[in-house]
């Protein structure tokens, strides 16, 4: 069990699976909003943020992955 544990703490699998989920519900966002026929500002300040907190995601997970931790 140990020698388990030590495998998916080195692979890193919990921080993977979270980054191709946040790319996912980002993806599916964006395509929302290019569905909408006429887009008010609430909805693209709605699809701004979420955009912009996928680029903090994805900060944190580079460094996190350059850091080897």
């Amino acid at each position: 069990m140990a020698d388990w544990f030590e495998r998916y703490i080195k692979v890193n699998i919990t921080a993977k699976l979270t980054m191709i989920a946040s790319v996912a519900m980002s993806w599916r966002c964006a395509e929302w909003f290019m569905n909408l026929e006429a887009p008010t500002t609430a909805q693209a300040s709605f699809v701004s943020v979420i955009m912009g907190v996928m680029t903090g995601i994805y900060g944190l997970y580079l460094g996190r992955e350059a850091k080897g931790k």
